[in-house]
C-alpha cells in the first residue's frame, strides 16, 4: 500500500495538471459513472491529501460560482480516493488514448490526463463526509494543520507497542511500514517499546524526522532514509535495488548487516505486517522482549 508521501505527491501532480481548468471526468469501467457525471466538465478547485486519502475538489452540486468568484468550500463536491493495496495511477499528455475498460476514473484536461485503476475507494462525497474522514484520522506530518500533540496524547497513554501505534492511521496518518521501520531505527527506539514508555523528547524527535523524511519523499517520489555517511558512495557498497524504497537501514533487509553496527537485521510479524529492526541499534527495553 502506498505511504502518505505518495498520496501527497499525487495531489500535487493533480493540481499541477488540472487545477482551475475544465476537466472531463469519466468512468470507463462504469463503477464511478454516476459520480463522474455530476462533476464532468467542471474546473477542479483543489487537490489535497490526508494520510493515505486523496481528495479532489470540484464545484458542488448546487452549481459553479461565477467567473472569477472564489470557490466556496461549503459547496464543493469531493472525489475521494483511497488506493488500497491494488490501486494504480498513471498520467499522460493530452490527447488521451482510448481508455481501457479497467479504468475506474479518468480525468482529462487541456494538457494532460490521469487514469485510476483498482482503488479500494473512489466515491463522490460531500464536505461533511470529507470532514468525517479527517476527524477519524490522526495528524499527518505532511499537512500544515497537523497537531503532533494529538498523537502524543494517545501514544503516551497506550500500552500498545510504538511500532503498532505508528501504523495506526487514527494515531498518525500516512506512516506506512517503510517509514515506521526507518524512523524507529534512526532514533534507536525498540519497536516493542510500549507507547507510554516513550519519552516526550523521543516523540518530538520522531515527529520532526517524519516531517523531514516524508517531505523528501514527496520531492523525490521515493523513500530514502540513510544519512550521508551511510550512503553507498560513502560506504563503498552497491546501491540498493528494491521497488519498495530507496536507500534504507532496515526495511526489507532481513539477515543483512546493519549499516551502522554490522549485526544482522531482524524481522517479525506484528499486527499482520512485517516489522524490521536492528537488535544492536535498537536494543530491547522491555523485559523478556
Amino acid at each position: 500500500m502506498p505511504e502518505g508521501h505518495t498520496i501527497h505527491r499525487l495531489a500535487q501532480d493533480c493540481a499541477e495538471r488540472f487545477l482551475h481548468a475544465p476537466v472531463r471526468v469519466s468512468s470507463p469501467q462504469g463503477k464511478f459513472a454516476d459520480g463522474a457525471a455530476l462533476v464532468d466538465g467542471a474546473g477542479m478547485t483543489s487537490a489535497e491529501a490526508h494520510g493515505k486519502h486523496l481528495f479532489l475538489g470540484f464545484p458542488g452540486f448546487a452549481g459553479s460560482p461565477g467567473p472569477g468568484a472564489p470557490a466556496d468550500p461549503g459547496n464543493t463536491a469531493w472525489v475521494h480516493v483511497h488506493l488500497g493495496l491494488f490501486g494504480k495511477v498513471a498520467f499522460g499528455s493530452a490527447p488521451p488514448p482510448w481508455p481501457a475498460d479497467t479504468v475506474r476514473l479518468r480525468l482529462a484536461g487541456p494538457t494532460a490526463f490521469m487514469d485510476l485503476r483498482g482503488p479500494t475507494t473512489c466515491a463522490l462525497i460531500t464536505p461533511g463526509e470529507k470532514q468525517a474522514i479527517h476527524d477519524r484520522l490522526g495528524p499527518d506530518p505532511l499537512r500544515a494543520d497537523a497537531d503532533p500533540d494529538a498523537a502524543w496524547r494517545r501514544i503516551s497513554r497506550s500500552r500498545t507497542t510504538v511500532a503498532a501505534l505508528l501504523m495506526d492511521q487514527k494515531v498518525v496518518a500516512g506512516v506506512g511500514n517503510v517509514y515506521r521501520a526507518e524512523v524507529l531505527f534512526r532514533h534507536g527506539v525498540d519497536p516493542y517499546l510500549p507507547g507510554r514508555a516513550l519519552t516526550r523528547a523521543q516523540w518530538d524527535a520522531i515527529w520532526a524526522d517524519l516531517v523531514e523524511l516524508m517531505r523528501e519523499g514527496v520531492r523525490n517520489n521515493r523513500i530514502d532514509t540513510v544519512r550521508p555517511e551511510h550512503e553507498p558512495e560513502a560506504m563503498g557498497r552497491p546501491p540498493r535495488v528494491d521497488d519498495h524504497g530507496g536507500e534504507v537501514y532496515v526495511y526489507r533487509r532481513t539477515g543483512q548487516a546493519c549499516h551502522v553496527c554490522g549485526l544482522a537485521v531482524r524481522t517479525a510479524e506484528l499486527a499482520a505486517r512485517n516489522l524490521f529492526w536492528c537488535p544492536g541499534c535498537q536494543p530491547a527495553n522491555v523485559p523478556g522482549a
